[in-house]
């Protein structure tokens, strides 16, 4: 039996890390698993949670939405963990929340939709209401964009931007003048974009996750399309760059968080940490792996907060939560973590922060 850290109870506190390790979302995935091992290594460092170690129990995320659902189901009804922490896509969480919800603290860290109420699940990830429209806006009043054309995987999330996208591109004085949704997996982009060209769109929105962003990407560069229209990604960091490739990365903005080149102290120290506990060859981490930092961070503060882990009396302290982390000072309003965003252009395999938004 292994023995608990000095000082901590020989009861340990188990997580599920529901992260990604195959599918279109398996590029980041080894980002999320570092970056939650360092969160629960510095915490129990610190004195672990109500006095108990952090332990990880990692589940695959990218498998099927009901497979995943059924695993992480039944360690809960086992009680086998006393919460659960991840990026997954939003078709999961939905999976999940039946089996979950309520009986275990749940914090989201993808970003997503927007919209999430369910009590107990706690979102640390960027919303597009916070982050969409200010950079479509930004990129109307210095790019010119006004023609845009949807791209996105077929499941909930890019379905639910994309009916905002059209809302937020009005707004800005232009219009969305095609939506193409394609299956999760996709290895085939040229029926796409040809809508893109045939649309005359001078703005992509990506909703594309992972490979499948690097591979349209990749396609979308060797017809030419980077030199007239740009694309805009609220999901994308720097382990899709490396997947897309150096010449397919001009014209390629992104909002988020947190990148891995954002010159706060907070994010240089957190690098510094992270490097240090893994070398330089370790998985690069963005925004989006960075988010599982801040899951395990959010869980921690909740339980301290709430002297439990019982779901009624987190969301009871819910409003009383902040922290100081690799995004800076954040806190929770209602179950969403508020902070700070930006907006970044690709400068091949690294993001230069233009502005925050």
């Amino acid at each position: 039996m292994r023995t608990p850290p000095p000082g901590l109870s020989d009861t340990p506190l188990v997580v599920a890390l529901v992260v990604p390790s195959q599918g279109p979302a398996g590029v980041f995935g080894p980002s999320c698993e570092s970056a939650a091992r360092l969160a629960a290594e510095e915490t129990n460092a610190a004195g672990g949670v109500l006095g108990r170690e952090i332990r990880l129990l990692t589940v695959d995320g990218g498998a099927p939405p009901r497979r995943v659902a059924a695993e992480v189901g039944s360690l809960v009804a086992l009680g086998a963990v006393d919460g659960v922490v991840g990026w997954h896509t939003s078709a999961v969480r939905q999976a999940l929340l039946p089996r979950i919800a309520g009986r275990v603290p749940y914090v989201y860290t993808a970003q997503y939709e927007g919209g999430e109420r369910t009590e107990g699940v706690f979102l640390t990830g960027e919303s597009d209401a916070a982050q969409l429209l200010p950079a479509m806006r930004l990129l109307t009043e210095t790019a010119g964009v006004r023609r845009w054309c949807t791209v996105g995987n077929d499941y909930v999330w890019p379905r639910v931007t994309a009916r905002a996208a059209r809302a937020h591109a009005r707004a800005c004085g232009g219009r969305v003048r095609d939506e193409v949704f394609v299956p999760l997996g996709t290895d085939d982009f040229a029926a796409v974009l040809r809508r893109v060209e045939r649309c005359e769109a001078d703005g992509v929105l990506m909703l594309l996750v992972g490979a499948d962003a690097a591979l349209f990407n990749r396609e979308f560069a060797r017809r030419g399309l980077h030199q007239r229209c740009l694309r805009l990604s609220t999901h994308m960091d720097e382990n899709i760059l490396l997947a897309t490739g150096a010449e397919a990365t001009e014209g390629l903005w992104a909002a988020a968080g947190f990148f891995e080149t954002l010159a706060t102290a907070e994010s240089l120290d957190f690098g510094a940490r992270y490097t240090a506990r893994f070398g330089v060859h370790a998985p690069v981490v963005g925004s989006l792996g960075e988010s599982c930092f801040e899951g395990v961070r959010l869980l921690a503060a909740l339980a301290e907060r709430a002297g439990s882990l019982d779901v009624r009396a987190m969301c009871a302290v819910r409003d009383s939560v902040s922290y100081e982390g690799p995004r800076g000072a954040v806190r929770l309003r209602g179950n969403h973590l508020a902070q700070r965003l930006y907006l970044a252009r690709a400068d091949v395999f690294d993001f230069h922060v233009v502005t925050e938004l």
